[in-house]
């Protein structure tokens, strides 16, 4: 969280983030989370740990939900720290930014991919290239599992 203070729009660099989720702490299920993130008018920011120890995840200047479309604002990136920090921007070229459900929570989108995927056990997720971000994959793996998951939030 530390390392992403400076990526993060102004008015949130001093504010204390508090864990609302954790895998280790809540279990592994989407449901839960989305219930731990309930916050509305809260940003959210979703770290991940898959099982070769790749860290990455996104921030959401809105909360993390379950949805019937896309939300968030360009605020919203996704980033990755393989081997340093690396942050993938919103390009413009199309509002794809987060949308969740109780089988899936995707950040990013475009032409049938996802710049991170998560599946609603948890366990499951993905990343590729997308329009959105204009992002590199932020595992080392197309697929990856999960080791560890947190969500963030003010």
């Amino acid at each position: 969280v530390l390392q992403l203070g400076p990526q993060l729009p102004p008015q949130l660099t001093q504010q204390p983030w508090h864990l609302l989720y954790s895998t280790g702490r809540d279990g592994f299920s989407l449901r839960t989370l989305y219930r731990s993130g309930a916050r509305p008018d809260s940003p959210a920011l979703l770290l991940i740990r898959d099982t070769e120890a790749q860290a990455f995840g996104a921030f959401s200047a809105s909360a993390i939900r379950s949805s019937s479309g896309f939300y968030g604002t360009g605020e919203t990136f996704l980033f990755s720290f393989c081997p340093e920090l690396k942050v993938f921007r919103w390009t413009g070229r199309n509002d794809f930014f987060v949308k969740g459900d109780v089988n899936l929570l995707m950040v990013g989108g475009g032409s049938g991919r996802f710049g991170l995927w998560l599946d609603g056990d948890l366990h499951h997720g993905g990343s590729q290239p997308c329009e959105t971000f204009d992002n590199e994959s932020l595992s080392h793996r197309e697929e990856f599992c999960i080791q560890d998951l947190e969500l963030w939030g003010l």
